[in-house]
């Protein structure tokens, strides 16, 4: 029997970068799953749809099964592991994020993130997976997340098949702790990069909001990096390789 593979985002079930995913998962041997938002839900953390309900729509999509969920990414994998799927997976795959998932501030807010911590809250092993992007490629593909640039589309395909490469060695093996992968791909990913275990550099970005007529507007800024030796993820993605960071949510630090 084949493994399964639960596949979620933050940017849509529509995102061209998870139809890639999908692809790749089932090129590696995987029967897919997908429950994904929507529509995005970027910056979201680990939110959950607390106060109203969820509408649940199954569709004709890239997965062997695929639903679309009009929430956030913990609730796609929470509904998914606890309603939608028939049996277990054997891992949770949340992305291919348009862009990457690096330094500390980033991590705590992802969406994609989240999506494979609630994996790894249910016992699974869950990987992140994010491509770096420059600015230019960001917004094209952000701003119509259906399609991939052309130029962009060999590196996608590559992360893609790492990160299932990556995706079938954890299958069915039990994390320890609360173990989450977070795979940041560069934007010159090609096959064979060296992937390099990491941590996230730290940034602090100060105010992300400016004046509004109504108030306030989110107003992203790069910030100013604090920490980023060369173990760091940023380091490792300047460097042309894949940054591997493992966050474990079952430990912290001693008093």
């Amino acid at each position: 029997m084949k493994p399964t593979a639960l596949l979620t985002n933050d940017d849509g079930v529509g995102a061209a970068f998870l139809h890639a995913l999908a692809a790749g998962l089932r090129d590696a041997g995987f029967r897919v799953a997908v429950v994904a938002p929507s529509g995005e839900r970027s910056w979201i953390g680990r939110a959950f749809s607390r106060h109203r309900e969820v509408a649940v729509t199954e569709l004709a999509g890239p997965g062997d099964e695929t639903w679309s969920i009009d929430g956030t990414p913990s609730d796609c994998v929470n509904i998914a592991l606890g309603h939608l799927l028939k049996r277990r997976p054997d891992v949770v795959v949340s992305g291919m994020n348009i862009g990457f998932n690096a330094t500390m501030p980033l991590c705590l807010s992802s969406g994609t993130l989240a999506g494979a911590t609630e994996g790894t809250a249910w016992g699974l092993p869950s990987v992140a997976c994010s491509l770096d992007l420059d600015q230019a490629d960001f917004e094209k593909a952000h701003r119509h997340a259906s399609e991939c640039p052309a130029a962009l589309l060999p590196h996608l395909e590559a992360a893609c098949r790492h990160a299932a490469a990556f995706a079938r060695s954890l299958a069915g093996c039990p994390p320890q702790g609360m173990q989450v992968h977070s795979l940041n791909y560069p934007s010159t990913m090609v096959d064979g990069a060296l992937m390099t275990r990491t941590v996230p550099a730290l940034v602090r970005h100060g105010s992300l909001f400016r004046p509004s007529e109504m108030g306030y507007r989110f107003a992203w800024n790069d910030g100013d990096v604090m920490e980023s030796g060369p173990t760091s993820d940023l380091a490792a993605l300047e460097r042309g390789e894949i940054s591997h960071t493992v966050f474990d949510f079952g430990r912290t630090a001693p008093a």
